[in-house]
């Protein structure tokens, strides 16, 4: 994908979540949408992911010819993993509503958010390869 779109991380995030509604199918024999707002959470996720190690190849990719998110995004690639991020967090809360899960769920809301928040200060660096070895 990397040859043909700047976009291999959201086919990257679509082929991993697509188990989300078939093990919904498969167990409730429904997919609600609850589902559909999981699968594009994780979509999100490897998204944001993805870009922050693409960040690392990204002088390379643009000599050889292959595309990313990193090189689309350009200069903002920070900021909009940190939209991602947040997007992530809003549909797995939103989630936890639809779903009435408790006071744990939201917890672990949180504790993704303070992760979040840490891939953000290692990605703030002049130098985004030597912060990448902690991720």
């Amino acid at each position: 994908m990397k040859r043909y779109t700047h976009l291999p991380q959201v086919v990257l995030g679509a082929a991993f979540g697509w188990s989300i509604p078939m093990a919904f199918a498969a167990v409730s024999e429904s997919v609600p949408l609850s589902c559909w707002l999981m699968f594009l959470a994780n979509i999100l996720w490897a998204v944001a992911y993805d870009t922050q190690y693409a960040m690392v190849d990204r002088d390379d990719d643009v000599k050889i010819g292959i595309k990313s998110t990193a090189i689309l995004f350009g200069q903002y690639d920070k900021l909009i993993i940190g939209i991602l991020q947040i997007g992530v967090l809003a549909l797995m809360a939103i989630i936890g509503e639809l779903n009435g899960l408790g006071w744990g769920y939201y917890w672990s809301i949180l504790v993704a958010g303070a992760l979040f928040v840490y891939q953000q200060k290692l990605i703030a660096t002049a130098s985004v390869k030597p912060a990448l070895k902690h991720l």
